[in-house]
């Protein structure tokens, strides 16, 4: 009888120590690797998350920059004798401006303007070098005007891209109203048309911004001449 006992043991402990059978275990390696399919798809959104945060960032950062420099540019405007200190073509406004650095390193010339590359539209900027002679001045006033039109590897030297374009307009502000700067061009007292166009009391910029990772549509930024009042 004891031997029997101990016989019936010994078949139920082999009985419950047996392993996975070949069912359970595809099951159970199924069920990981769906899990693994599931925490990757859930690390990848979060990946390609951040990456399109990351990217609106920078592009918004960009756009802002060049805006602040844009500013900054006007609000430098210097004036020289028998000189424009602002002039828009139609294509590019050019704009004499004091250097950001110092006096004595002369005048800059800064010009903006849009134009297609690699078949995408971009507002760009140009600047020249330091100027200190009026012939250097003069100069970089039609290398300016070159590199609107049909710039060669030497005017994109100079030449810093901002943000894709789709188009872009420029408006003056003379006696409160805002108007086309190629029909309200500074005028002299007896009402003829003036040599070197005044500055105007305010230039607006208007900027088509196509859709993409930035702010996309229509922008407007004022400028005002200072002591007249303040942007937006």
């Amino acid at each position: 009888m004891l031997m029997r006992a101990m016989a019936r043991r010994r078949c139920f402990a082999v009985s419950t120590a047996r392993g996975f059978t070949l069912i359970e275990l595809l099951v159970a390696i199924s069920l990981m690797a769906l899990m693994a399919v599931m925490a990757w798809s859930g690390l990848d959104g979060m990946t390609r998350a951040q990456a399109q945060m990351r990217q609106h960032s920078d592009a918004v950062l960009t756009l802002q920059a060049g805006l602040a420099q844009w500013e900054a540019d006007l609000d430098a405007l210097a004036s020289q004798p028998n000189t424009p200190s602002l002039d828009w073509d139609g294509r590019a406004l050019r704009i004499l401006r004091r250097s950001a650095n110092s006096p004595a390193e002369g005048l800059r010339v800064v010009a903006w303007a849009s134009r297609s590359i690699d078949g995408v539209g971009h507002w760009l900027r140009w600047q020249s070098p330091p100027l200190k002679t009026r012939g250097q001045l003069q100069a970089a006033w039609d290398k300016a005007a070159l590199w609107a039109q049909n710039p060669g590897d030497d005017e994109r030297k100079g030449e810093v891209r901002i943000v894709p374009l789709e188009r872009w307009q420029i408006f003056y502000s003379r006696n409160t109203s805002w108007g086309n700067p190629l029909s309200s061009e500074g005028v002299a007292a007896d009402g003829k048309a003036a040599a070197i166009p005044s500055i105007p009391d305010g230039v607006r910029l208007m900027l088509s911004l196509p859709a993409g990772p930035a702010i996309s549509g229509t922008l407007t930024r004022d400028w005002m001449r200072p002591g007249l009042g303040g942007g937006k």
